[in-house]
Order: structure tokens, then sequence, then C-alpha cells
């Protein structure tokens, strides 16, 4: 297809640790969702955010994809700032191909930044030199996803039990988590997670986009900012009185392809002068990635929509759920007595 180029990538500083100097990167098609940190990529709504943001960083090392991370130090870097690499660009959803345009529709979350720093962990308690953790704090286990989420679930992680024995410390029990408001999927902190400023994502907007990408000429045909601006942006005092374009929202979710429409739900709940708390299913022309409908749903989407057809009428269906709102999944079609003049739209 297109060429593959071993270009150089930074090196880290973690010892016996040993690092490729090239990396391969594509040339095709470009990058349809951030890879890296940079200062221009910096949260900007006010000179006052991103002089706070620009300071922040100051204790963390930054550079294009590729980042390893960094030996954490208490004088700094504290740890390595990355974007994408934990729940950013595509993620398990998937993208869905036309094969009538042989192009690609993907959506791609936008502002999931993490921070990677390594250190030194208790003695006795690993045979790594080195685990993940920030310098000046004290050492913590963080469990994988999905522990304790069975009823009969143990109180403590066995990470967890073997940290106590090494430490002599009554093995911390892990805080029940604060119950998110009905149907939220994503944090609240301005569209993204990890690093913020005064809760706002550290990374301006776009938070999530919707991109169309041509496979018989690796282009990007469109790029679209992809649901409503959170409340947690349009509702922050340091904003009050700007006019704050559609930032779209950090999350990731999969989507469907007709005849002439790419549809697809928002990650987050929002309320907004046009709709009551909720998520929006969005239809946008698949020409152009411009919206064409909207429908409210209680949650946001939590399973790729699909379409089908009974009797001749046409349904999307699709699966939502979040917070407090237990998943279900809710069809949708033209009320009786309504078509499109495009068939299979």
């Amino acid at each position: 297809m297109w060429p593959i180029e071993e270009r150089p990538v930074p090196q880290g500083d973690v010892p016996g640790e040993w690092y490729s100097p090239t990396q391969p990167f594509p040339t095709r098609p470009p990058a349809y969702a951030r890879q890296a940190i940079t200062p221009d990529e910096l949260i900007d709504f006010t000179p006052a955010l991103r002089a706070e943001a620009l300071q922040a960083v100051k204790m963390y090392r930054m550079g294009p994809m590729f980042l390893p991370p960094v030996l954490s130090k208490v004088g700094g870097p504290l740890a390595a700032l990355t974007i994408g690499t934990l729940g950013g660009g595509t993620n398990w959803p998937g993208a869905s191909y036309d094969p009538e345009t042989h192009t690609v529709f993907a959506q791609a979350a936008n502002a999931g930044v993490s921070a990677l720093g390594l250190v030194e962990p208790p003695p006795g308690y690993s045979d790594m030199r080195y685990l993940a953790g920030q310098a000046g704090r004290e050492f913590r286990i963080n469990d994988g996803p999905g522990f304790g989420s069975a009823a009969d679930a143990p109180k403590i992680s066995e990470a967890q039990a073997r940290l106590a024995a090494v430490t002599g410390k009554a093995p911390a029990q892990p805080a029940a988590p604060a119950a998110p408001a009905a149907g939220r999927a994503a944090p609240p902190a301005g569209g993204g997670g990890g690093l913020t400023i005064q809760g706002l994502s550290l990374v301006k907007p776009p938070y999530g986009v919707l991109s169309a990408i041509n496979l018989d000429r690796g282009e990007l045909v469109w790029q679209v900012p992809h649901g409503d601006t959170p409340d947690a942006v349009r509702n922050h005092p340091a904003l009050k009185g700007l006019n704050i374009p559609k930032t779209g929202q950090q999350g990731s979710v999969g989507l469907t392809v007709t005849k002439t429409l790419v549809i697809l739900g928002d990650p987050q709940v929002t309320t907004t002068p046009e709709h009551p708390r909720g998520a929006m299913l969005r239809a946008y022309e698949k020409a152009t990635g411009k919206q064409v409908g909207a429908v409210w749903m209680p949650a946001p989407q939590s399973g790729s929509p699909m379409t089908y057809s009974v009797d001749g009428k046409q349904f999307i269906v699709v699966a939502i759920s979040g917070g407090s709102y237990s998943g279900e999944y809710v069809a949708f079609s033209l009320p009786a007595g309504e078509t499109r003049t495009n068939q299979g739209g």
C-alpha cells in the first residue's frame, strides 16, 4: 500500500531497560487522533488557564509518540506525559468500513492523558526493580480492571496482601467508588481523564472526533467533533461568558454505516437547553460529516449500533448504560408514514 518508515524515537532513562532506537511509522493515512502532548495541544480557553497548564507540565517529560516511562524523581520529571496510550484513539468498539466508497469511519477519544512514571517498590515485594508509581508518594497497588466486581470477591487483592506483608502495614481497604450521576459513562473532567486544570482537561478540544478516511488515497476526507460540549466545560465558572464551540467528548463508541449515513451515540451524558440530561444518538452524512439528525437517549451508548429491517421498515438498535442506569437495548425507527428518498439511509 504505502511505505512504512523506521524513524528515531525518544529514549528512556530507566537503568537496565533497553529501548529500540526506531519505531515503524505509516506514511499514509495521516493520524486522525492526538498521538502526543506538546505545548501547542494544551488548554487555551483563557490565558490564565493556559499559563496554569504550562506551569503544571514543567514537572513532566513531554515528547512525540513512543515516549517511554521515566524514572520518577521528586524534583522532576515526575512522569512522562502521553496521550492515547490507555484510553485514546479508536478503542475496542472499532470502526466501520464502507465497501462502496472504500472509506473507513472511526470515532476516536482525543483527550486521554496518562502520566507514566516508575519507582522502586518496597523491598521484598517484587522481583522487578521498578514498578508504576510516583516519587514522593507512598507506593500503592493499582488493581486490574474488574477486581472486586463480583459479589463474593475478596476485600483486598493478592497484590495488596503481599504489599501489606512486606511493609508491615495493614492493607488499605479499597474505598467504595462514588456513584456517578445517572448515565455518566466517562470522567467529567472537561472531556478527559488524567491530569486536569481546575477540573478541565489538560489538552484543548476536540475531546472526541469522528473521521472519514479514504483507503484508496490514504487521505482524511473529513473530521468533526462528536458529542456535545461536556457540562463540566459549559458550566465552568472560569469559562463564564465565553462562546465555546462544540468540543466533542472523550470516550470510545462504535458506529454503523448505512447507504447514506454514519450513526453513533454519545459516550457521555449532558444537559443542554435542547434536551434533558441524557445522551444523543447522532446521524451524520456519510459524504460530508454534516450532522443531519439526533435523537435523545437516557444514557450513553455502551454497545455499537446496528440496523435491521422488519416488514420493509428500517430500525436502528443500540445498547445504552452508565452510572445508575442499568443496561438495555433501545430501538428507533422513523414515524409511521414517514419515508426517506435515499433508500437504505
